[in-house]
């Protein structure tokens, strides 16, 4: 007899609760800032990818506001039909001058863009090496090409070296790895995996989802940081959810790039184009963090703070450089505890455990912003330290 859908999850379900891991994420009832209000709670947000304080931004919101009421509040239709609206295509130039590409194609989320990218770009006969600890959207992106897949060691320019000798092919090879790591904060070794990947012909795709907005001039990415951004070897892709404060991906590299992902990017060519507001916004956050420095020297002048307190108390931040923090706690049932008792401290930090890390390795993955004060860090702080005696974690 075949399973019933309820048995299914009530199994699964019954699995998640048994082992620690079910999650219920706590619901945010104001504006996504560096102090926010959750589950009735005001708190210092840790949780969220919001940067450079642009999710709620004055001039986000007017520039949204503007093309809301010249261009309508939703597209209409897919791109390739009737729904490239004038503002789509110089949002794609203004990321391509911002990225200094040939070109620049936006999509619907980080995760449609590695899948629709990959599938454009890969065939049969193709090999594909990729970093063993890449974004899960890489992984299903992948999974979708006939390419032939191998994995290298994390951030092991040797590694990738090994595994591109040992399978030579005529087809097109590709590396990819993240920019900046989204669970450890680490930063690929770019100027090593590029020229590994030069040697054996090449092109390396740089998912740089936590490196726009952070790393490089501007901004510009863990690709302009390393020097490659005029490189037609080097595809850059990423979310326009983080840093920039609103919702959706980008592809941005050689001249023909976007032009094939027009007729090939199935997450392209099956929905509908981003809503006007959307690409009002972040135009608004590109124009913004060129013009504001100040935005990126409070990011970082926070993150090297809450890093060296956190150091000093005795946590460990697996050595992370960016301002993706995260502190170990082993197992996820500690690392959920850790994140309900500060939580009642006023501080909003969420627990990750297994599968999203690795298992021993669940954590608090905390990120600093431009928008938080020092007064914010410093009530974080003395609830870790209040909570990471407590456990016996320091």
């Amino acid at each position: 007899m075949a399973t019933s859908l309820s048995d299914r999850l009530s199994t699964e379900l019954a699995g998640l609760r048994d082992a620690g891991l079910l999650i219920s994420p706590r619901v945010l009832e104001a504006p996504q800032r560096a102090r926010t209000r959750v589950d009735g709670r005001a708190v210092v947000n840790l949780a969220s990818n919001n940067y450079l304080g642009f999710a709620d931004h004055p001039k986000l919101k007017a520039r949204a506001q503007e093309y809301l009421e010249k261009w309508g509040a939703g597209a209409g239709a897919v791109r390739t039909i009737a729904g490239t609206l004038q503002i789509h295509e110089d949002f794609e130039r203004q990321i391509a001058a911002f990225k200094h590409t040939g070109s620049a194609l936006v999509l619907h989320s980080g995760f449609t863009t590695n899948q629709g990218v990959l599938g454009a770009l890969l065939q049969e006969g193709d090999l594909v090496v990729s970093d063993e600890l890449n974004h899960a959207s890489i992984i299903d992106g992948l999974r979708l090409t006939k390419a032939t897949r191998k994995v290298f060691r994390h951030a092991d320019p040797a590694d990738l070296e090994r595994v591109l000798r040992e399978n030579p092919t005529d087809g097109l090879v590709m590396v990819v790895t993240d920019g900046v790591f989204s669970m450890d904060g680490d930063v690929a070794p770019l100027d090593e995996l590029v020229a590994v990947a030069r040697k054996f012909g090449a092109v390396t795709y740089v998912d740089d989802a936590h490196g726009s907005g952070v790393m490089g001039p501007q901004g510009s990415g863990t690709v302009h940081h390393f020097g490659f951004e005029y490189a037609d070897d080097v595809i850059q892709v990423g979310t326009l959810s983080k840093a920039w404060g609103g919702v959706g991906g980008y592809a941005a590299g050689h001249g023909d790039l976007r032009q094939l992902l027009i007729n090939r990017a199935r997450p392209y060519l099956f929905s509908t184009a981003m809503a006007p507001a959307t690409v009002g916004a972040l135009a608004a956050a590109l124009d913004e963090v060129q013009a504001d420095p100040s935005l990126m020297e409070r990011l970082w002048d926070n993150t090297r703070f809450f890093k060296a307190e956190l150091h000093r108390l005795g946590f460990d931040t697996m050595g992370s450089v960016t301002p993706i923090t995260p502190v170990v706690f082993g197992e996820a049932p500690a690392a959920f505890e850790a994140s309900r008792r500060l939580f009642d401290e006023g501080i909003f930090a969420v627990g990750l455990g297994f599968p999203t890390v690795p298992r021993g390795k669940a954590r608090i993955r905390n990120i600093v912003t431009a928008e938080h004060t020092r007064a914010d860090l410093e009530q974080a702080l003395s609830a870790y330290e209040k909570v990471g005696r407590a456990l016996g974690i320091i």
